[in-house]
């Protein structure tokens, strides 16, 4: 009798399991087995380059940008409970800890250090997420609607940043957060479209987006 709850109990937990890795996206999933030192190490194998005036920006920018990103998940998780918001912000730590890791080697002081959820140096950042959490707890599909806004700035200020640098280690982050970023708008935009919404470009070009949510989710590690 011992054996067969015992077996019960294995296959119960068996299922679970299997449930909660089947509710991560595949690209959040990678990037939560690829953090910390992993992340790090793959850094600081390119080496350490003299840095311009745009590297050293947006190295600053990016860290808080990434860290509003997180920070509006993890309160539209606590608001709605579903599970999107909280999947992606574990990517969104990713990004920002890799952008810390960037700030470490060049030793350029962190804007986000000890800065609780929802608190940023930058002003402008700091009223860009209040407007955010008030609108996604207008309504679920609200929040759908800021989580693709917020990936669509993302998209937009890392290409421009793309364009401006160099380094071949901050080339090859920034590469690697669009690539999540653009995972990202493909979860939410099917969000919103399953609830019956719609959701046009606003930093990124309209046709960008359309050849973002029409091709599949990109797979790969760091």
């Amino acid at each position: 009798m011992k054996k067969i709850i015992l077996n019960v109990l294995i296959l119960s937990i068996s299922i679970a399991l299997i449930a909660a890795l089947s509710s991560c996206d595949n690209e959040d999933e990678t990037l939560i087995i690829n953090t910390g030192n992993d992340i790090t190490t793959q850094i600081n194998t390119f080496p350490k380059e003299p840095l311009n005036a745009d590297e050293l920006h947006s190295l600053i920018h990016m860290r808080e940008e990434e860290k509003l990103a997180h920070d509006v998940y993890i309160t539209l998780y606590n608001k709605w409970g579903v599970n999107v918001f909280t999947n992606i912000a574990a990517s969104e730590q990713t990004h920002t800890t890799a952008i810390a890791t960037l700030l470490i080697k060049y030793d350029i002081e962190d804007p986000a250090s000890n800065r609780a959820v929802g608190y940023f140096s930058d002003t402008t950042l700091q009223k860009l997420y209040d407007q955010l959490i008030t609108q996604g707890k207008e309504t679920l599909l609200d929040g759908y609607k800021v989580g693709a806004t917020i990936e669509d700035l993302d998209i937009f200020d890392l290409n421009n940043w793309i364009a401006k640098v160099d380094n071949q280690d901050i080339t090859f982050v920034y590469q690697n957060l669009t690539k999540g970023s653009r995972n990202h708008m493909r979860s939410f935009y099917s969000q919103i479209i399953n609830a019956g919404g719609t959701y046009s470009a606003q930093f990124i070009s309209q046709a960008e987006l359309d050849a973002i949510i029409n091709s599949p989710k990109e797979t790969g590690s760091w």
